[in-house]
């Protein structure tokens, strides 16, 4: 059997919230993790990314999280398909901007 400890920093006073809450808060910390970050190693290749100078890479980390938000917000829960469906017509990206 295996014991594992996990240290949490919070600005919270001692007290000021249960075991259970921040561990809910842990939970949605990697809920984030895996519906922005797993898709932007996983379907855009970020991290294989050859862009590494100056403002570049932050201006194509923002393309990349305005165009899953866009997907999700237009109810796509699966980018990779959404990208290949929005590839097949030039207007559909803009179209799911909201620009035609």
């Amino acid at each position: 059997m295996t014991n594992e400890r996990i240290y949490l920093v919070t600005s919270l006073p001692p007290g000021a919230a249960e075991g259970s809450e921040l561990a809910a808060w842990i939970r949605g910390q990697w809920r984030i993790e895996n519906q922005l970050h797993h898709v932007r190693d996983r379907t855009f290749h970020e991290d294989a990314s050859k862009v590494r100078t100056r403002n570049l890479p932050r201006v194509m980390a923002g393309l990349r999280n305005l165009t899953i938000g866009t997907h999700r917000q237009n109810g796509h829960t699966v980018i990779a398909a959404a990208l290949r469906r929005t590839a097949r017509d030039h207007l559909r990206p803009l179209t799911a901007l909201g620009l035609t």
